[in-house]
């Protein structure tokens, strides 16, 4: 039978948690940038054509593509803070704290 101690979890798997840390800096930071970029180009083909309904439905485009693009920088970090509080409310003995630090500051882990 396999016994792990939990409560040194994230203290023994750090590198893994610098790992996921900066995985999500790297996500928060391109995918909005390259969605961001994708619908301006789209939003520039339709006002070089000149067409009305052509450039309404690339403005639409691109505010989805904006809104989705808050949404997933800002993702990661609701989602932390959903783990910290229910880690308070569990009150459980699990050095949580590392692996949240880690997957906050990845270049800080492990110091």
């Amino acid at each position: 039978m396999l016994l792990m101690d939990f409560e040194n979890f994230c203290s023994d798997s750090t590198t893994i948690w610098a790992v996921v840390g900066w995985f999500l800096t790297i996500f928060k930071i391109v995918i909005p940038i390259i969605l961001i970029v994708m619908g301006s180009i789209d939003f520039g083909k339709a006002v070089v054509a000149q067409k009305d309904d052509e450039i309404k439905k690339s403005s639409k485009s691109l505010a989805m593509r904006a809104v989705a693009a808050i949404i997933i920088f800002i993702l990661p970090s609701v989602i932390m803070m959903l783990i910290n509080w229910a880690m308070d409310v569990s009150g459980t003995d699990m050095d949580y704290e590392t692996c949240t630090d880690c997957v906050i500051h990845p270049s800080e882990c492990g110091k």
